[in-house]
């Protein structure tokens, strides 16, 4: 197994000194995940990562990045001295880029990334060496680590790139340097930071800034299309969605455990499935193989893995916990990605139970927002809903009475309460904001029983 990292090629990449010869064969900033070998980066978040550096060098880091020598850590240990640790990694990510032939592809949207990201890694693998994002590790240290994480042998690489306030999408592809940038969607999230959804649209579309002859894939069906084409005006785009006529949904059919596509690719009809449910799913599975197609990959051969698809944890896996079926969407929440997890809860079969908490960061309109969701069409298909929080109680306040469940303050209120909330038979689908910690209850219904994630044949592994 050859080196991520020598420790000749660190210290010409940041700059920094080192005493020690080592070889890294990985890139960690957390000593609960650190492997043997790894490269431990003492980044500065709630904690400063070099109160961990002894704990991870005893645990087999093969040396620590840091701007300073740790108490309680010899000078002569193995250690890679920069002056600023962010930057440093910054720098290895900077060099990983420049050192490698693979394509890349930059990710972002406001719903949908790491499901794309996701969906592109399964689309590529049966193609060449994938290397993608781990979770959603988006932000100004995610990408990145994504980055410095990344062989030098890789042959497609996925990064996801996402943002709360503006500006921070633009630094980011020009560090990443994309072949291809994908936006997936825009809608009104984090309207918290933001003036007007255009506002998002224009922050959504500078991922192209990294673009150096590359091109851009667009959703065709956003209201924002126009923006989107604005900005890319000077960029070649492909564009996706059921009024495009690159990439062109012709055809849905929502199944309970997964979606029949019909699609048009630059002309030629093509029909596959992808292994989970949901039309929003269509959609990205399109962002997905004009991606692929601007990679030069073979579209055929990456719309037939879609069928081996799953969501990622979090974002509408599926498990069976005895003789109830659980939808686990629970990492995060907004008005567009709620109505596609209930589009998704209303195609399946069972007694529909939708557990929503809070959607956050949407501004002056949040109350609004949640009492639009009495509106969704889809909820005529649900039997019974709660809610969690404070915002969601103006949903909950809006519901009509045979639908209405209980509502909570907090998740782990409900969350000790789920076993009469619940019974054999039914269908849950747990959704909200990650500040919401919806994750309380998709653990405590986990616990109700022998918790098993649904295969594709619907039965469990």
């Amino acid at each position: 197994m050859s080196a991520l990292w020598t420790m000749a090629e660190a210290v010409a990449a940041t700059g920094g000194r080192s005493s020690v010869d080592w070889r890294a064969f990985g890139v960690s900033i957390d000593t609960r995940t650190l492997q043997k070998g790894d490269m431990f980066v003492a980044l500065q978040d709630v904690r400063d990562g070099h109160d961990f550096v002894a704990q991870a060098l005893d645990r087999g880091a093969a040396v620590a990045m840091v701007s300073r020598i740790p108490e309680g850590v010899s000078p002569d240990a193995p250690l890679l001295i920069v002056d600023d640790v962010l930057a440093g990694l910054e720098a290895l990510a900077k060099a990983a880029r420049t050192r490698t032939r693979a394509k890349v592809i930059a990710v972002t949207g406001s719903v949908g990334k790491t499901g794309t990201k996701e969906m592109l890694r399964t689309a590529l693998s049966g193609q060449g060496k994938v290397h993608a994002a781990e979770h959603s590790y988006n932000n100004h240290w995610g990408v990145p680590l994504t980055l410095a994480r990344m062989p030098v042998d890789t042959d497609y690489a996925v990064i996801e790139i996402g943002m709360n306030h503006a500006g921070e999408i633009a630094p980011l592809s020009r560090l990443t340097k994309p072949d291809v940038t994908v936006v997936t969607n825009v809608a009104a999230v984090h309207m918290a930071a933001f003036e007007s959804v255009e506002e998002i649209a224009r922050e959504k579309a500078s991922v192209i800034a990294g673009l150096s002859g590359g091109i851009a894939v667009l959703n065709a069906d956003t209201e924002m299309a126009e923006v989107l084409a604005e900005v890319a005006k000077n960029t070649q785009v492909l564009w996706f969605g059921e009024a495009a006529t690159d990439f062109r949904l012709r055809d849905v059919v929502v199944g309970a455990l997964d979606t029949k596509v019909q699609a048009t690719m630059l002309g030629k009809d093509i029909s596959f499935t992808i292994g989970a449910t949901g039309r929003h799913l269509a959609m990205n599975a399109l962002a997905v193989l004009a991606a692929v197609h601007a990679v030069g990959a073979d579209g055929t051969t990456a719309a037939n893995a879609l069928a081996g698809w799953r969501p990622p944890a979090g974002r509408g896996a599926r498990w069976v916990v005895g003789a109830i079926n659980l939808i686990d969407d629970s990492y995060n929440a907004n008005p567009l990605s709620v109505a596609a997890a209930l589009d998704v809860l209303a195609h399946s079969t069972g007694r529909r139970v939708a557990i929503l908490g809070d959607m956050l960061e949407l501004g002056p309109d949040e109350v609004t927002l949640h009492r639009a969701i009495s509106q969704n069409e889809n909820l005529k298909n649900i039997n019974t809903i709660h809610c969690v929080g404070p915002l969601m109680k103006h949903l909950y306040e809006t519901l009509p009475a045979p639908k209405r469940g209980e509502w909570f303050e907090t998740s782990d209120q409900l969350a000790a309460k789920i076993k009469k909330l619940l019974t054999d038979g039914d269908v849950v689908m747990v959704k909200g904001s990650l500040g919401a910690k919806m994750g309380l209850i998709v653990d405590a219904i986990k616990n109700l029983g022998d918790a098993r994630p649904l295969n594709e044949t619907g039965g469990t592994t």
